[in-house]
């Protein structure tokens, strides 16, 4: 069974959520703050957290930075901020997903299916170790490093790598990446693949301004590169 922390200082909303998920066999946690919220994962590390942004001591971007210092659960993100410029923050900060408050009870069950899915389904056969001169990326263990140094990777910055290396070296169409990491609902959401691209490359890049392998076809899709020669061209 896995468990849910929903983290929301509406009453009434989070008792909505809580009588929904707990009807569909998932074990709920609530919490109505930002330091309960932190609190209740460092004790207890759940399989996914409902995250709201306007909470009444800590702002809710501050809340993820926290949990994303520290663990990699996924993070779903409620909202009435519904400006664009909030969605890329807390994209960029590691939330998996971004539902704007009012919303359908239905898609966001939908969606918190997407985002356990990519952390649970173990029926899809590990993929081999993806190794560059500068970089390597164990899938089985989910294990990231650039040179002797670990590096930290959220749930869906190894979704999107593991879809990108399924087809290394090709062009994996933006409409069929958001599909395979989003889920069936997303095709037009580029600017997720923007700013996760962005993160990933201020990861694993040796030069993030001129990205040698995590390269972007404008327009059409991106493609994760072995080692290149010096001088073959980035198409980035």
């Amino acid at each position: 069974m896995s468990r849910i922390l929903v983290v929301d200082d509406e009453p009434h909303l989070v008792r909505t959520l809580a009588i929904n998920l707990r009807a569909r066999d998932y074990e709920v946690e609530t919490a109505g703050d930002g330091r309960s919220a932190l609190q209740a994962v460092h004790d207890q590390t759940p399989d996914l957290v409902i995250l709201d942004l306007g909470l009444p001591d800590i702002d809710g971007v501050d809340v993820l930075r926290g949990i994303r210092e520290g663990w990699q659960v996924p993070v779903i993100v409620l909202s009435a901020r519904a400006d664009s410029i909030d969605k890329v923050e807390a994209l960029d900060l590691g939330a998996d997903d971004y539902v704007t408050k009012p919303f359908a009870v239905d898609e966001l069950l939908a969606r918190i299916r997407v985002a356990l899915r990519r952390t649970q389904d173990e029926r899809t056969p590990a993929l081999d170790p993806f190794v560059t001169d500068h970089f390597a990326l164990d899938f089985t263990e989910r294990r990231a490093s650039v040179g002797s140094e670990v590096v930290r990777l959220t749930p869906t910055e190894w979704s999107l790598l593991e879809v990108l290396a399924r087809h290394a070296g090709h062009l994996v169409p933006q409409r069929d990446l958001l599909r395979e990491v989003w889920g069936p609902h997303y095709g037009r959401e580029s600017n997720y693949l923007r700013v996760y691209a962005n993160q990933l490359r201020r990861k694993l890049e040796p030069d993030p301004s001129d990205p040698r392998y995590l390269v972007t076809e404008p327009g059409q899709g991106y493609r994760l590169m072995d080692d290149l020669p010096a001088d073959a061209p980035d198409g980035a």
